[in-house]
């Protein structure tokens, strides 16, 4: 057979190679990834996948037709919720697993490095690319301890609500990089003016300014050529208190994992997002903490999450999100099945209620232990989830704000996506991207599909992998340098 049923409830089937007419049944040539109907289905009948709804057919739909977007209607959600019924708590681990990393004085522990040039404004982020620019790897080798220095800029900061949403969030964001324990020193330039005061920022968020946290605005030093001279000589100032910084052993409980997906296609829900989910669970049993995010990419999943709430409040807080993106969604004239992108869609998804089936398995089966919002720091361990659009760069920023320390980013159609200061790693859902993009793809879940491997074999090797990046080595997206353009703060609220 060519085609894969993912559940005796489903009546589609998902095929594993192109199907020509009257091949494994085939009313109609289908593309690989594509959904063929089963069984007769109804107009206005659900289209069962995962044994779970991801939409309604738009025809009548005949035995052996290709499901998808021509024929498959979408509808919001109207879910009756469980809360707390699917409780698995992850049995603690055998042995406790470590890895080399640095304990920074928060108590917290850092899998990098690196001195992070942060802009209160957009106004001053090309003085921050140019203090960040001087340090060359020549400039660094004295200090082969520090990762780099990077300068994260973004494009507000100014002209927004100075107590709405969007504001507190990219002070979450500028809060949270700099309190992310894979960041040894921080300088924060401004311009002077702006509605994100830096002195704000220090006093709203408890920050102490002193060698290792500097700070400055382009309007008091006297110019862009002086904040650019004075920056250069505060960083070098502090490399050599962030080159004595060194790797000694910690335990696996002190990571904080972002679990993220992109170019998403018909196997992410099906290889790497359950591989994903199973490395989660390894993690969990050691005490570490796994973020999901993206809510738009939840849609109609979300009861499969408050089914593993581990209380009441942390359910009521998901669906909460979720209330607010429909109304988010409705009120900028938008839909919530605006996701699937153009390019999932070609990969075999249809709606944004299969998009998430799939897309929640990155959360494995442990219990759901916190919701938070955008780049809100996570202060408890285990399986959670995090507020954000489902656009890559700028939930990654906000998961590293909450302070995730690794980034594992599953691909099906291919990302060439990379994180700072957080390294991340990339999961490809089909062996055939896998060997086509393999200067970028770090393992090959594809192989699920072929049987060569099982998911908890995958899963196994995206969390020793984890550990392995966790003390230093490099994933293939870092090792190419990426990550110094994907810090991209989620821009709430008006711009005035």
């Amino acid at each position: 057979m060519q085609t894969v049923r993912l559940s005796d409830a489903d009546n589609v089937v998902t095929a594993l190679a192109p199907l020509a007419l009257g091949e494994d049944g085939a009313a109609q040539p289908i593309p690989r990834g594509h959904k063929m109907a089963s069984a007769p289905i109804a107009k206005g009948a659900p289209v069962v996948k995962y044994a779970q709804r991801i939409g309604y057919a738009a025809e009548d739909i005949a035995p052996g037709a290709h499901v998808h977007t021509h024929n498959l209607d979408f509808r919001n959600v109207d879910t009756a919720y469980e809360f707390g019924t699917n409780l698995r708590p992850a049995a603690p681990a055998a042995e406790a697993d470590t890895f080399m990393g640095y304990r920074r004085p928060s108590g917290r522990v850092g899998t990098r490095n690196y001195i992070a040039v942060l802009t209160s404004v957009n106004c001053s982020a090309t003085a921050a690319r140019m203090i960040a620019s001087h340090f060359t790897d020549d400039v660094l080798a004295p200090y082969p301890d520090v990762d780099g220095v990077v300068a994260f800029v973004h494009g507000t900061g100014c002209a927004m609500g100075g107590d709405g949403t969007g504001f507190e969030a990219l002070q979450r964001v500028l809060w949270g990089y700099a309190r992310n324990p894979n960041v040894g020193g921080v300088l924060m330039a401004g311009l002077g003016c702006e509605m994100m005061q830096i002195d704000w920022l220090i006093e709203a968020h408890g920050l102490t300014p002193g060698p290792l946290f500097q700070t400055m605005n382009i309007q008091d030093v006297g110019g862009l050529r002086k904040t650019v001279e004075l920056g250069i000589a505060k960083i070098e100032a502090m490399l050599p208190r962030v080159n004595a910084a060194q790797r000694e052993p910690c335990p696996a409980s002190a990571l904080t994992v972002a679990l993220q997906c992109g170019g998403s296609d018909a196997w992410s829900g099906i290889t790497a997002n359950p591989a994903l989910g199973h490395a989660c669970d390894l993690l969990v049993a050691q005490g570490g903490t796994g973020v999901l995010a993206e809510t738009p990419e939840i849609y109609g999943a979300e009861h499969l999450l408050t089914a593993r709430a581990a209380s009441r409040d942390i359910g009521d807080k998901l669906i909460g999100l979720i209330r607010w993106w429909e109304d988010y969604t409705e009120r900028n004239r938008g839909s919530m099945d605006n996701n699937p992108s153009p390019g999932n869609k070609q990969g075999g998804l249809t709606t944004i209620l299969e998009k998430s089936l799939g897309a929640a398995a990155k959360g494995g089966t442990t219990p759901l232990m916190g919701v938070y919002k955008y780049a809100e720091p996570i202060d408890t361990t285990g399986f959670v989830f995090m507020d954000s659009p489902g656009y890559d760069p700028a939930s990654v920023t906000g998961q590293i704000a909450s302070g995730c320390t690794l980034v594992a980013f599953t691909t099906g159609r291919g990302s060439a996506f990379g994180a700072k200061p957080s390294p991340s790693m990339k999961i490809a859902t089909n062996t055939e991207m896998y060997e086509r993009l393999t200067d970028d793809m770090d393992i090959d879940a594809g192989r699920i599909l072929t049987g060569r491997a099982t998911i908890e074999e995958v899963g196994r090797e995206i969390y020793r992998m984890w550990l392995r990046m966790a003390s230093g080595d490099r994933s293939k997206s870092e090792a190419q340098g990426l990550g110094d353009y994907e810090f991209v703060p989620w821009q709430i609220g008006a711009v005035m």
